[in-house]
């Protein structure tokens, strides 16, 4: 096994220890959100820990084995290389098993999220393309039992929309859709184009998981502005004869969050502050990974918006992912849906990366 493995399993050992020993502690107990962030963090290393033991139980396995190797008549030592020979088989496995349980876990993939989408250059096009972003990813979602709440948009004026914020919720839906963050462009012959030139837009896409109560930004509601007024386009097709409609603007930091999807008001304002503290908690994340220069070659999951991470072309019926340099021409079963041929390959070379790093 390689010594920065082992290193790396010393520390999750001495780790493991003494989180057995603050969940015993009743100061620990007494504080139940400590206490809640100590036992998922124990519940996470407890199957490394576990896999850990039965490889250090290996090696004793192999040097007896070894001894007997060296010392035993013939018929001993036969049987002795034949359980040197399986206890290295069982060991390789171990190790491959370790090494994918100390890849760094993201503590917020089995969360649901906020997918907001945004028309950018292009116009019309833009909104339509929107639009069409929006099914794609309601379509994956139907397809994986998940849900989706229109949470607030803006139409734009020949279909589809300027801007939407929708709530995917199901268990896993970051870890399948966070490497959807960017700019994705599009090239196709808008309809209203007489000549057939192919036009090129692009959007948005911000893929942002939902906060826990553990894991929550602290908000001053002195820093809050919150106004009301009535609901209006996606998420308002019950229009209200009343102000339900909520938007919340966070005045240190200019983020400005908005729900309508909702008669109450209240749920209105409970779901906008859900949107408000998950923004927060992203913005803060990206500080500090930035302070740490943590830019990977990949651009995986970064989250730069200015980046063009796809590309749909319409005419050839293609769809590229600039980041892995994928190329599919299954443009129409993506827009149905169909985006696993994409997702996968992003998430086998993100777990490559790691693994690289790790060794």
């Amino acid at each position: 096994m390689d010594s920065g493995i082992r290193h790396r399993l010393s520390e999750v050992s001495e780790r493991f220890e003494e989180l057995a020993r603050l969940l015993a502690d009743p100061g620990v107990i007494a504080d139940q959100r400590q206490f809640r962030s100590y036992s998922r963090e124990y519940a996470e290393l407890e199957p490394v820990m576990q896999v850990w033991q039965s490889f250090q139980a290996c090696e004793t396995e192999l040097g007896e084995a070894e001894d007997m190797l060296a010392e035993g008549d013939d018929e001993l030592r036969n049987l002795a290389r034949e359980e040197v020979q399986r206890i290295e088989q069982r060991q390789q496995s171990l190790t491959e098993k370790l090494q994918m349980l100390l890849l760094p876990r993201d503590p917020n993939d089995e969360r649901s999220i906020f997918l907001e989408i945004r028309a950018g250059t292009g116009g019309q096009e833009a909104g339509l393309f929107a639009g069409d972003l929006l099914r794609m990813y309601t379509r994956y979602a139907d397809r994986l039992g998940w849900k989706v709440e229109i949470l607030s948009g803006q139409d734009s004026e020949a279909g589809g929309f300027r801007e939407v914020i929708a709530r995917v919720i199901g268990r896993g839906a970051y870890s399948r859709l966070k490497f959807e963050s960017g700019t994705h462009r599009v090239q196709r012959v808008p309809a209203t184009e007489s000549q057939g030139r192919i036009h090129t837009s692009a959007c948005t896409v911000a893929i942002l998981p939902e906060v826990e109560e553990v894991d929550a930004v602290e908000i001053n509601p002195a820093d809050l502005r919150i106004d009301t007024y009535r609901s209006s386009g996606a998420g308002g097709q019950h229009v209200n004869t009343t102000d339900s409609a909520i938007r919340i603007t966070h005045l240190p930091s200019g983020i400005v969050v908005e729900c309508q999807d909702e008669r109450s008001q209240h749920k209105n304002r409970a779901r906008a502050m859900s949107l408000l503290s998950a923004r927060l908690l992203k913005a803060e994340q990206e500080d500090q990974r930035s302070q740490r220069a943590a830019d990977r070659k990949l651009q995986v999951g970064s989250g730069d918006r200015s980046e063009r991470i796809r590309t749909y072309n319409f005419p050839q019926g293609r769809i590229t992912d600039h980041r892995i340099g994928l190329t599919l021409y299954a443009l129409e079963n993506v827009l149905d849906g169909d985006l696993d041929p994409l997702i996968q390959p992003l998430l086998d070379a993100h777990q490559a990366e790691l693994l690289s790093e790790l060794k």
